[in-house]
């Protein structure tokens, strides 16, 4: 039995908007669920995980505005309150991730240490 509890992250309009349309693609695999989570590397210390992935026994689940989240209940440390925006601008394209639990980050925001 699987169980929703509420997310720690939240995603912004532009990044639900964003999200939306890539699983609305052709071809998507609708089985898959956004993976979000942290990894070792990177110039700070950790780097962000974003992307699609298949669901793995130890995840913790999540739907945030109908789309499918998954994340390792450790990352949750990393992560809580967290805010995923989507920036379509002339300068910059991509997602980025405001962490109220990094006491730093890279210049490029997809690294950072706690």
């Amino acid at each position: 039995m699987e169980t929703i509890t509420q997310s720690p992250i939240k995603l912004t309009t532009g990044a639900i908007q964003e999200l939306t349309r890539i699983r609305q693609e052709d071809g998507f695999d609708q089985s898959q669920y956004l993976r979000i989570g942290v990894k070792g590397g990177g110039c700070s210390g950790l780097t962000y995980v974003l992307g699609f992935d298949a669901k793995m026994e130890d995840d913790e689940v999540y739907e945030i505005a109908g789309i499918p989240v998954v994340m390792k209940k450790a990352h949750g440390l990393y992560l809580m309150g967290m805010e995923v925006d989507f920036q379509n601008g002339l300068n910059a394209r991509g997602f980025t991730f405001s962490n109220p639990n990094a006491s730093s980050s890279c210049g490029c925001g997809t690294s950072f240490a706690v």
